[in-house]
């Protein structure tokens, strides 16, 4: 026998027990932003490396260190998604979607990255995206942030708090840079290689550093926030006005300044202590210098990515998930002619009940296995099938979740009186 092979390390399956919660939360999802006037695109998992080294930046560890890249067979460098903002922008470009665009799309499904796997963190994962293109002022940064808060209420999670930063303008940021460069310089003999690599590409990363070496020196760092250009610092006020009005709870984080360079201006995450060190959630911001670096007309956009399998680990905490409805009918065939009839009664019965399960028995077995095949599909009814019903042109229904005999319908009334059953039940 040879050997078997295991899934490769941080791409995990998702098994019929588990999947019960990621439908869950597809159905909360997709309701809520449906409600919200959301639209869903689907973008191609492989796009062209340089989509990823303009759009998310050459000195982020995203590009630097984690994509999974290659060489295609006509010479062309490819990259499965690390993430989908930036694919959805050149969807929406290279479909000629921008003009006056005012569009709120958003997108789902696996994302790679190749990183040290540790629960919370996978190398495949899988997130929901949700973009809104063409809208300039506060008031869809405050919508994104509602519709989050309001996703947490659906699913009954409660565990979860809000931290904002703003981020200001390039030109503002830049000003910081060269603020915040400064004082760490002054302090290098304290930064960690990892920093002092940060200090040269990205240094506002080096605030996101979780040594705890570095806590004391990135704290008596300059705050973004009091170098904010005037226009950033009133659009700013009133993202936080405007939850104060909502009622929705936030912290103003200083240090937040996300791992990907295209954000400007609001950022936010949602973050939780039921998840160890992965505390994030669902994170986001404004990101509206990212359509120009992709080839298009200056857009301001905003959007933010929701981690399903953190959100499905914290609904395994105890969120309400949903059962998935238990199938109405076993067809238990006992006999030769009575397994020839049982597909085409199988199918009459599924034209009756739409959307409810009807399981047919297959691989034979004696009247007592496929009963207790039956109950342990946990089906309200088996209807069953016989050489000696055949011969009488009826069937025996059963109920198995509930007291009563088991009774005789002739065949041609099955389907109809199997349904009024199960719809009584």
């Amino acid at each position: 026998m040879s050997p078997s092979i295991q899934p490769i390390r941080g791409m995990n399956d998702v098994l019929p027990a588990e999947i019960g919660a990621w439908q869950h939360l597809d159905h909360v999802v997709r309701g809520l932003l449906a409600v919200y006037g959301y639209d869903e695109v689907r973008v191609p998992i492989v796009e062209h490396t340089e989509l990823y080294r303009r759009g998310i930046g050459e000195f982020t560890d995203i590009v630097e260190k984690e994509m999974y890249t290659f060489t295609d067979s006509g010479g062309d460098s490819l990259t499965l998604r690390p993430e989908a903002t930036a694919g959805v922008v050149r969807a929406v470009i290279s479909n000629g979607l921008l003009r006056g665009a005012r569009l709120k799309l958003w997108t789902q499904g696996p994302m790679f990255r190749h990183e040290r796997p540790q629960k919370g963190r996978y190398r495949q994962f899988h997130q929901y995206s949700v973009e809104a293109v063409g809208f300039p002022g506060p008031d869809v940064d405050i919508e994104l942030i509602a519709l989050s808060a309001r996703l947490w209420r659906a699913l009954g999670i409660g565990r979860v708090r809000l931290e904002i930063n703003s981020l200001g303008t390039t030109e503002a940021r830049a000003r910081y840079r060269e603020v915040l460069v400064g004082y760490l310089q002054a302090h290098e003999a304290v930064l960690d290689a990892d920093s002092r690599r940060r200090l040269g590409g990205n240094p506002l990363r080096v605030l996101d550093s979780k040594n705890p070496a570095m806590q004391a020196l990135i704290a008596g760092a300059p705050v973004l926030t009091e170098h904010l250009d005037a226009e950033s610092a009133t659009h700013f006020a009133q993202v936080r006005a405007g939850l104060d009005a909502l009622g929705i709870g936030y912290t103003v984080n200083p240090r937040l300044v996300r791992g990907l360079d295209y954000y400007s201006r609001t950022v936010f995450e949602w973050v939780t202590d039921a998840l160890g060190s992965q505390d994030a959630v669902c994170s986001g911001g404004r990101y509206d210098g990212l359509v120009p670096q992709l080839g298009g007309e200056p857009t301001p956009a905003v959007g933010f990515a929701l981690g399903v399998e953190r959100v499905v680990a914290l609904l395994a905490q105890g969120a309400a998930v949903p059962a998935a409805p238990a199938p109405a009918v076993y067809l238990i065939a006992a006999g030769e002619a009575a397994q020839r009839a049982a597909p085409r009664m199988a199918e009459a019965l599924r034209d009756a009940l739409p959307g409810r399960g009807v399981i047919q028995n297959l691989g034979g077995g004696n009247i007592g296995t496929q009963f207790r095949r039956a109950d342990r599909s946990g089906a309200l009814f088996a209807v069953v099938l016989g050489e000696a019903e055949l011969e009488r042109g009826v069937a025996a229904v059963k109920p198995l979740r509930s007291e009563g005999g088991q009774s005789e319908c002739p065949l041609e009334e099955l389907p109809a009186r199997v349904a009024a059953f199960v719809q009584e039940s």
